[in-house]
């Protein structure tokens, strides 16, 4: 008899933990999803708390997480995927694979139309031709088969897309070049070559929704190009302040200037650098230098620390919040837009690399 006190208030904290995660995925809620790389999890966090309220497991070196628009389907890629070249639809409530839909090829990254019909796919390496040749597959997202596929002479990294849904830009390091596909027409429109190795792209939408100019990330130059939409060519080239300084490169990850973002506001752009360790700031339309904040270090017994190194960036639907992953460091920062302040650092799993947010309906 003694011993029913002490079940109730265990069940009883059961019961209550069990709520708190129900009401961290209640409608309205934004979760911020994040891919562990190097490892078999992707990371749930509520922009609420800042805090990981779930984690899924058992898919092995998870590349890229993308929604429905209804939240109800989580469109995944595995790095290592052992079956092959899928994208993995996965029920996101009972986390059972509804399909795996087959793909032309290594995915290394995927977005999909606002109005939710097309799920659009950067294909890495096709293996049909020459190495490293590349595609854009589009995939109909009621029936979950691919409708086409566009082929592109090198392979893709990763893509933005306008938010009228009418054309999508994608950029092939390997090429070193960004491509613009037109969606209605289902074909690549038009290019602009760097003499560089292009990284994340992020694209700023006029009123209408239409594209008004594209942000690249010149990794090995720690600089973004600046790329109008309507003059189809590169119209200027930014390079990162030179301080804060003096951070060598981190293990794991590649390129000196990774991850780029647009709030959805359309007010800021935000670009990580790796050698100063931080996110710089600017605004926007007139791309004036804000200020940065600093991200966590690696830290190296009797060395001077590392680069964590910043790799994807997200943000909240309401613009207040960005969150930088820092690969290096197994870490997410969470980032106040307005103050430019660091409001938490969120400990997640091994090499957090790609992020993105699910705002639920």
């Amino acid at each position: 008899m003694r011993r029913q006190p002490k079940l109730l208030l265990l069940g009883l904290s059961v019961t209550l933990a069990v709520a708190m995660t129900c009401a961290a995925f209640a409608a309205g809620t934004a979760l911020i999803y994040v891919t562990n790389r190097g490892g078999t999890t992707i990371d749930v966090i509520d922009a609420a708390t800042n805090k990981v309220v779930h984690t899924i497991g058992n898919i092995e070196s998870p590349e890229v997480v993308r929604f429905s628009p209804d939240g109800r389907l989580l469109y995944i890629f595995s790095r290592t995927d052992p079956e092959s070249n899928f994208l993995i639809v996965m029920d996101r409530k009972t986390e059972k694979i509804v399909k795996r839909v087959p793909l032309s090829g290594w995915a290394n990254e995927a977005q999909t139309t606002k109005d939710g019909k097309l799920i659009l796919v950067c294909i890495r390496n096709t293996g049909t031709k020459a190495e490293d040749t590349g595609a854009l597959d589009v995939i109909n997202a009621t029936t979950l088969e691919k409708v086409k596929s566009i082929p592109v002479r090198r392979g893709l990294h990763d893509l933005a897309v306008t938010a009228d849904g009418k054309y999508v830009a994608a950029g092939a390091p390997g090429g070193r070049f960004v491509v613009v596909f037109d969606l209605q027409k289902m074909e690549a429109a038009w290019e602009v070559q760097y003499d560089t190795g292009v990284n994340p792209i992020a694209i700023e939408n006029n009123p209408d929704g239409s594209g008004r100019r594209i942000f690249v990330n010149l990794g090995a130059l720690n600089a973004f190009s600046v790329v109008d939409f309507a003059k189809r060519a590169e119209v200027a080239r930014i390079k990162a302040p030179e301080e804060p300084t003096g951070f060598g490169g981190g293990r794991g990850c590649e390129s000196n200037a990774h991850g780029i973002g647009i709030s959805p506001d359309q007010k800021t752009l935000w670009v990580n650098s790796r050698p100063s360790n931080s996110v710089f700031a600017y605004s926007l339309p007139d791309i004036k230098l804000l200020g940065h904040v600093s991200l966590p270090e690696q830290v190296v017994p009797g060395k001077p620390s590392r680069s964590g190194n910043p790799a994807w960036i997200t943000f909240t639907p309401d613009s207040k919040t960005v969150y930088v992953s820092s690969c290096g460091v197994k870490t997410v920062t969470a980032i106040d837009v307005q103050k430019m302040k660091e409001l938490a650092r969120i400990p997640v799993g091994e090499m957090p690399d790609r992020i993105s947010t699910l705002a639920l309906p």
